[in-house]
Formats: structure tokens, C-alpha cells, sequence
């Protein structure tokens, strides 16, 4: 039963982050341009080292769609993906509170290199712009004031993974 349930939570959890990534894409058109140039073509993540203790995680494999947004290909892992990326998690903790302090993991990548580019490019250039979302719900003020409070908790809360992870990367 706990697998089952283990299985339905991932399931939906990357349906979610696929959808946050394409309503991240689709608020910049060079980044649908970008990747509808790779329409069609499938990138598959494998995370290395995952514990055996925590449940596993669920196949993640995206596919781009012509639009240029990216699409889970769902439990079906493709034969021979254009782009394998393999993403260093043997330390999960040590992996979220770098992530937390902003820092990238440890990852190897083998396929397409100018799909892998673009996806780098994309890495590095797009941003989630939290307050103009906010200010749809909510009006610019508020939502300017949310962004701004929230920012002081996030600063806090890197200067805190910071601090835990030299601790953890000591030991």
C-alpha cells in the first residue's frame, strides 16, 4: 500500500512541476522559441545514488511539444533518449540545502548538445516572476509587499543552507 500511495504522490507531484514549467515557458516567448526548434525530442533525468530507504522516485522522462512547452511522457521511459541527464542523488539533503543556497548538483550529461545548450540556456536565464502572478490575485501593492517579505524569509533561509551545508560537507 505504501508503494502505491509512494507512487500516486510522485505521479502527481511531477504532473505539477510539469505544469509550472510551462506556465514558466509560456511567459517568455524566447524560451518557447528556443525549445520549439527541439519539438518532438525527449529528455530524460536519472537521479544517481537515490537511497534505497526513501520511496523511489517516479520515471522522469519530458518530451518537447511543438508549442515549445514540455510534456511528461509519464511512466513510459523512452529507448533512447536525445538527452540523458543524470543528476547526482546520493545525498538528498545535502542536495536540497544546496539547492536552497542556490547552488546547481553535480550532473552529467550525454546526448544532443545543442539541445543541451538551450535547456542551459533556459537554466540560467528564466526566472519565475512570483509578484507579477501575485498581483493577478491579488493587486500590485499587496502582492509587491508579499514579494518583498518573502524575499527577507528566502534570504534567511539560503544564509541557513548555507550555514548547514558547510556543516554537513565537513563531516
Amino acid at each position: 500500500m505504501f508503494h502505491s500511495l509512494s507512487s500516486l504522490l510522485g505521479t502527481a507531484a511531477i504532473e505539477r512541476l510539469t505544469l509550472f514549467v510551462n506556465h514558466l515557458l509560456a511567459s517568455e516567448s524566447i524560451a518557447t522559441d528556443r525549445l520549439r526548434a527541439h519539438a518532438g525530442r525527449c529528455m530524460q533525468l536519472h537521479f544517481a545514488g537515490w537511497p534505497t530507504l526513501l520511496p523511489p522516485l517516479p520515471a522522469t522522462a519530458f518530451r518537447v511539444t511543438p508549442a515549445g512547452l514540455i510534456e511528461w511522457c509519464g511512466t513510459e521511459l523512452p529507448n533512447e533518449p536525445d538527452l540523458r541527464v543524470s543528476v547526482d542523488a546520493s545525498n538528498p539533503a545535502l542536495a536540497m540545502a544546496q539547492a536552497l543556497a542556490g547552488t546547481r548538483p553535480k550532473v552529467d550529461i550525454a546526448g544532443d548538445a545543442a539541445f543541451a545548450t538551450d535547456l542551459n540556456w533556459l537554466f540560467d536565464n528564466l526566472r519565475w516572476d512570483v509578484q507579477d502572478d501575485l498581483a493577478g490575485i491579488v493587486g500590485a501593492a499587496p502582492a509587491r509587499e508579499i514579494t518583498r517579505i518573502a524575499g527577507g524569509i528566502a534570504a534567511g533561509l539560503r544564509e541557513a543552507a548555507n550555514t548547514l551545508s558547510g556543516l554537513v560537507t565537513r563531516r
